[in-house]
């Protein structure tokens, strides 16, 4: 599962939630731009209520904590790390899911992967890493 999509690939993604790690890079994104904490305080693994939750509605969650806090979405980027899966088939479904669940349209969610050149950990596969910037205005 990643960015809300279920992708056909041979390996899993392991968390408490589905394990997206593009919804949980944005989310954090979020939390900091806004003072909200990160992903652990708004929804901490030690919650049952989180188990296996869609990373898609925690952070649409996320976005409207945001905008109670007196935020919106600006823009968003997020840059994928991972040897596999590649995202281009994928990335304006991807795009989709996240301007939905952010409240924006397509054109403010950019979304992009890179490799470590088949360095360390990532480089093996044996994981995924994500990063993400936001962009929060005062809400009118």
């Amino acid at each position: 599962m990643l960015a809300g999509l279920e992708l056909p690939w041979d390996m899993g993604l392991l968390g408490h939630s589905d394990g997206d790690v593009i919804c949980h890079a944005l989310i954090d994104a979020l939390c900091g731009a806004a003072a909200l904490g990160d992903i652990g305080t708004l929804f901490p693994d030690s919650d049952p209520k989180y188990k296996d939750a869609r990373s898609l509605d925690l952070l649409r969650d996320a976005g409207g904590r945001c905008r109670a806090a007196g935020w919106t979405v600006g823009n968003a980027d997020v840059t994928l790390i991972a040897q596999a899966p590649k995202l281009a088939p994928y990335r304006d479904e991807m795009r989709k899911n996240l301007a939905s669940a952010l409240g924006v349209e397509p054109a403010a969610v950019g979304l992009k992967a890179t490799t470590t050149d088949h360095l360390g950990v990532i480089g093996r596969g044996e994981g995924l890493a994500a990063q993400a910037v936001v962009l929060l205005r005062p809400s009118v």
